[in-house]
Order: structure tokens, then C-alpha cells, then sequence
């Protein structure tokens, strides 16, 4: 599972040594008086990973800035995953206490902060691009999970499992192992997103929305089975969209379309030959002309120029990724 581990820093207790590799990971600063650890880079089912052990049990402080973030151009996420020890991570105005078993997800488009002592730590390192065009979302840097929740528990069961195999060649598995750690973290950031303090209408758009992205795979959905399955007029179910700047049938469109854009996507990682009127059909689309039309115009060039992967990184999914606001 793991195709390589080399370590960018070798066990040391050399301060200068370790900042030059902490730079290498995107940290502009770092503060420590005594130093003392190892910094190893790992390659996860395709996903990108750094192990790093602080031997040092003086607090240590490495500081990614605004600054930073603007020279290197880092447009991936950075999900932290607490082997022993503890640490803090900060940002967004979120002060994150992680434990060991517990994660955080960094967005390494903005500054952030990490501070620890005596701790060993997993970060994986997820495209923006790819995360977003298979959630179908934006996720928000500055989130944690702690191993309360069953799907937190198997994330991080999976990734610390691996950490302990020796190096082991490639599988023609990983390409869905990967996808499968995708899948994981959609399910997390979904909980994330619950809100019980939420007003009446708000909880009865968020049924209304449930929903649609259970059923805009079936051709023949229309707003009025919506609006009876979530038991409301039409008019109503109009209203709700309407207050929040969009429309019942384009919320459908947009989620047809984003997953038409997961399914090639995974289609282009894992090799398939599946047809795209195929995938077009379990979207939703009726007619493969029309799906052709709307992918164009949405993406800016036809499904099967996406199949091949050529789509710039900003033209993939962004609707569901804006998420549409809740008054």
C-alpha cells in the first residue's frame, strides 16, 4: 500500500537541518530552542504523505504566514492525522487540540499554525482539484474529528494500519483506495455540517435538498415529487430556492452534473472503459446530446475531453462546492 518511504530528514538533533525541511513543507517560520526528530515522505495509495516525529519535549511552533501562502502557491489540503502525543493546530480563528487517534484538516491556501512538543504526526496532502471535484464541495480548512464517530475511527484506523506495513509495490487496488479515503473524509465533512441550532425553514430546505440528492439520478424526478415527498406545495418549495438565490431545477442540474464529473474522473483514475452515455444515464440525463450541452457549458469542454483529464483545475465542480447559503 505504501509504493516508497525515503526520509527528507534522518533522525537528528540538528536545528538547522530541520528547519530547511520544515520549509520544504510549506512553514515559513519555526520557533524551538531544542530540536530533535525525523521527517519522512511516504506515498499512500497515490496520496502524497509526510511522517514527522518530535523527539524534543520543548514546545515547538511552526508557522505557516499569509506570505507564505502567496509565494508558493500551495493549492492542497493538509489533513493531520495525531499518531502519539498531542499537538494544536490554528486557523480560520479555529484553535484545534488534537489528541492522539483524533485528525484535522488544514487548508494550505491560507496561514495556519502547528504547535507541539513530544508527538509523532501523519500529513496527507490532497490536491484541491481533486478533492473538491469528488466531494462536490469546498471544504473548510481549520476542522477537526475526534474519535468519537465511527467514520473518523476507520479513517484513522486505515491510515495508522498502513503508517506500521513495510514498503510494498504497487496494486492495481490503490486507484479505489484512494477514492475510498475521498469518500471517508465527504462523509466526515457532511456530519461536520450539521447544525442543530438551525431555524424551522432552514431544517425543512436542508429535508428539501436531501431529497433532491437522493433521487437526481432518476430521470423522470420532478420539483412536484419533491415537494410531496417533503410534503409541501410546489409554490413553497419555489420559495425556499428562491429566498436563496437559485432554483429547485438548477440545485438538480448542478448535482447531475457534479456527479457526472466524479464518475469520470474515477472513471480516468481507475482505467475504465465504461461508456459515457452510460454515465450520463446514471446521472439522470435522459438524452446524452442534452448532457453534452450542460457539461460544455458548465466546464468550459465535452465529456469526453474530462474523461482524458483535461480540465484546468478550476473548472471543476464549484456550485456544490459554494454551497448555498442558509439564511
Amino acid at each position: 500500500m505504501i509504493a516508497s518511504r525515503k526520509f527528507l530528514i534522518e533522525s537528528t538533533s540538528n536545528y538547522e537541518a530541520w528547519v530547511t525541511g520544515l520549509q520544504s513543507l510549506g512553514y515559513s517560520s519555526f520557533e524551538s530552542d531544542v530540536f530533535e526528530g525525523s521527517v519522512r515522505r511516504s506515498d499512500m495509495w497515490g496520496i502524497s504523505a509526510v511522517d514527522v516525529a518530535f523527539a524534543s519535549r520543548r514546545v515547538s511552533r511552526a508557522e505557516r504566514t499569509h506570505r507564505q501562502t502567496r509565494v508558493d502557491g500551495r493549492d492542497y489540503y493538509k489533513a493531520v492525522f495525531q499518531i502519539s502525543g498531542r499537538s494544536t493546530v490554528i486557523q480560520n480563528d479555529c484553535v484545534m487540540e488534537i489528541a492522539a487517534g483524533e485528525f484535522a484538516l488544514v487548508d494550505m491556501a491560507q496561514s495556519s499554525s502547528l504547535i507541539t512538543n513530544s508527538s509523532r504526526w501523519l500529513a496527507m496532502y490532497m490536491p484541491r482539484r481533486s478533492l473538491r471535484s469528488h466531494l462536490g464541495m469546498e471544504p473548510r480548512g481549520g476542522t477537526c474529528w475526534h474519535n468519537a464517530a465511527p467514520v473518523s475511527r476507520v479513517l484513522f484506523r486505515l491510515v495508522s494500519d498502513t503508517l506500521a506495513e513495510i514498503d510494498e509495490p504497487f496494486c492495481a487496488g490503490e486507484p479505489y483506495m484512494e477514492l475510498a479515503i475521498y469518500d471517508l473524509f465527504g462523509a466526515l465533512l457532511r456530519v461536520s455540517d450539521a447544525s442543530p441550532s438551525r431555524s424551522p425553514s432552514d431544517k425543512l430546505f436542508m429535508r428539501v435538498c436531501s431529497i433532491a440528492k437522493g433521487r437526481f439520478s432518476e430521470p423522470g424526478i420532478s420539483y412536484l415529487d419533491v415537494a410531496n415527498e417533503a410534503g409541501i406545495s410546489l409554490r413553497y418549495l419555489q420559495k425556499l430556492f428562491t429566498t436563496r438565490g437559485t432554483t429547485c431545477g438548477r440545485f438538480i442540474q448542478s448535482l447531475r452534473l457534479d456527479q457526472a464529473a466524479r464518475l469520470l474522473r474515477r472513471r480516468k483514475l481507475i482505467k475504465s472503459d465504461q461508456p459515457l452515455s452510460e454515465i450520463a444515464h446514471a446521472c439522470g440525463f435522459r438524452d446524452y446530446g442534452h448532457f453534452c450541452r450542460t457539461f460544455r457549458r458548465r466546464f468550459g469542454c465535452s465529456p469526453t475531453a474530462a474523461s482524458d483529464g483535461h480540465l484546468a483545475g478550476d473548472e471543476w465542480p464549484r456550485e456544490a462546492g459554494r454551497r448555498i447559503e442558509i439564511a
